[in-house]
């Protein structure tokens, strides 16, 4: 028998440790993994010793006996050692123009203070000649108490001559010097856009250095606009470093895109794809445009179109609900302490659920940014609205962020069959969690993140770093998941602790439900005959060590459909050769 036929023969097969030999005749495999102790994230066969790769897909998954039987002369063995396999990870929230941008454009990343960015900040002015504006992503809300509002004499100090633009790790502010105020008319009669603020003194009304939300809009257009190579580099960008960390997928969550239904970010990633250097199963979420309503549609539904024509799967609405709590823009259902002020939905509750049932109606999914318990719960009032209208149809939704969540709410996400994605290491921002129980008081910061109490009461998590804003290091989110402190320090302070989730739940969490959310568990997401050969190896058996050594782990190996994408064979061969 041809190994085609005999491929085809097996693929449907999953061979668990105690099945029967299979059938003769075989035919060899590509590639047989054994020796390991190999993780599935499948229900039926949680375990296995061994698993057989043939044209980059997995073919049987068992003991190593069994899966034996199909080598060949021509079959390449690798002796793992005992090393573990997990299927490879996912991320359900990346930003991937925003992260490339924030590293090529003046990063203030690697900042830990005040005076550090202006240190950062005087070399990218002295490093590009002229009268342009300086642009730079990175700056934390943190270092400006009580409320993350910074002012423009800080950036005063470096130059007033040049327009200073600098964009928050979140992406919710900018903040400006005086010179960049200036170019852009931005003074005290300025009245502040829809869905924006511009910060002010409240003793003399003057603007303070800071836009909020839509009032960024005020300067974009000081920014110079990515190249098509800028775009293609920051997605080439993320594909390696994803790859070392041992994803191979991805959602791009919030891509703009043309009355036309064009857009520059899928034609990016179209050439990539094209050139064969799209190391990952990657989808795009299309970003509803909050200052415009129904009238929308069309041209949203020819960008999902295209998108999905060129090969780049596109089925997915991204809603920006709300802002972000220590600046009171994210919505809550109750003033904020010691506040009249409860923020505001950026979106008209009415139009949420119109954009939901239409969206649903079409097969689409819908994807919330909610970081108040307002927006959580007007993002689930407009699932539900669509749930009622559309009736049961196979879509799934998501709402990511979940700063708060009432306990109302958190059964609802069971209920709607709708996943609650957490940025797990959020859990360990000690500073920002302290600006955000300042913000909203003691009783409501006992939901801050209730990821426990979610999936106690039936629900599903899918997680997403929303990088760059966090650390899209998996294994890192898989130790704070479970302990909801610091990674690697045991003796850190817990943010509601019980909060927390197995380690079972924290691995699919990262695996099999993004791969669900990201319409890709048909091919990736677990180790199964049929589905792609996208696995990692990793230095250490996370099942065995202590839980603060997780994040310590090393992904020594990163297979996308079968084929070395971060790591080498050389790297895991035990020596069993071929």
């Amino acid at each position: 028998m041809s190994r085609v036929f005999a491929r085809a023969a097996v693929l449907a097969l999953s061979i668990t440790v105690a099945a029967p030999a299979l059938a003769a005749p075989q035919a060899g495999a590509d590639m047989i993994l054994t020796n390991a102790r190999v993780y599935t994230v499948e229900a039926r066969q949680p375990w296995a010793e061994a698993v057989a790769i043939e044209d980059g897909r997995i073919v049987a998954v068992g003991s190593a006996a069994e899966v034996g039987k199909l080598r060949d002369a021509d079959t390449r063995v690798v002796d793992l050692g005992g090393r573990l396999v997990l299927p490879a990870f996912g991320d359900a929230h990346v930003h991937p123009l925003f992260g490339g941008l924030s590293r090529s454009r003046c990063p203030l990343q690697d900042g830990k203070t005040i005076a550090d960015y202006q240190a950062l900040i005087a070399k990218c002015v002295a490093a590009a000649p002229g009268d342009g504006a300086i642009y730079g992503v990175g700056w934390s809300d943190a270092l400006f108490p009580p409320n993350g509002i910074p002012r423009k004499e800080l950036l005063d100090a470096v130059t007033t001559t040049r327009p200073l633009i600098f964009e928050s790790v979140g992406g919710h502010t900018y903040w400006l010097n005086s010179k960049a105020l200036a170019v852009a008319n931005i003074t005290r009669d300025t009245k502040d856009p829809p869905n924006g603020t511009i910060d002010r003194d409240p003793a003399t009304g003057e603007p303070v250095g800071s836009l909020q939300e839509a009032a960024m809009e005020l300067v974009r257009h000081l920014i110079p606009p990515p190249s098509a190579a800028e775009i293609q580099n920051s997605i080439l960008y993320v594909a390696d470093h994803f790859n070392r960390l041992g994803i191979v997928s991805w959602n791009d969550a919030g891509v703009d895109f043309g009355d036309d239904g064009g857009s520059a970010m899928v034609d990016a990633y179209k050439a990539v794809m094209d050139a064969g250097k799209l190391t990952s199963h990657v989808t795009v979420s299309l970003k509803w445009k909050n200052e415009r309503g129904m009238d929308q549609l069309p041209s949203l539904l020819r960008a999902a179109e295209r998108a999905n024509a060129l090969g780049i799967p596109t089925n997915t609405v991204k809603f920006y609900v709300d802002g972000v709590i220590p600046q009171k823009t994210a919505y809550m259902l109750a003033p904020y302490q010691n506040s009249d002020e409860r923020g505001a939905p950026q979106i008209a509750p009415e139009v949420l659920k119109q954009a939901m049932v239409a969206i649903d109606a079409r097969g689409m999914h819908g994807f919330f940014h909610a970081i108040g318990d307002g927006a959580v719960r007007l993002s689930l009032d407009a699932i539900e609205a669509a749930r009622k209208a559309n009736g049961a149809k196979p879509t799934w939704h998501m709402v990511t962020h979940l700063n708060v969540v009432d306990p109302a709410d958190q059964p609802r996400f069971a209920r709607l069959s709708t996943f609650a994605q957490f940025q797990p290491t959020w859990a360990s921002w000690y500073d920002y969690m302290d600006l955000t129980v300042a913000a909203i008081g003691p009783e409501r910061a006992k939901y801050i993140y209730p990821a426990g109490s979610i999936v106690r009461a039936g629900g599903k998590l899918a997680y997403g770093a929303d990088w760059p804003v966090g650390s899209a290091n998996p294994l890192e989110g898989i130790e704070v998941a479970i302990t909801r402190r610091t990674a690697g320090d045991p003796n850190a302070r817990p943010l509601l602790p019980d909060e927390g989730v197995s380690l079972k739940e924290a691995i699919a969490s990262h695996t099999i439900n993004v791969a669900i959310v990201n319409g890709f568990d048909k091919i990736t997401g677990s180790i199964a005959a049929g589905k792609s050969a996208d696995l990692v190896v990793l230095d250490r058996n996370i099942f065995d060590l202590p839980v603060y050594q997780i994040s310590g782990t090393k992904v020594l190996l990163t297979l996308f459909e079968g084929k070395p994408v971060a790591g080498a064979w050389a790297d895991v061969d035990a020596g069993s050769g071929r």
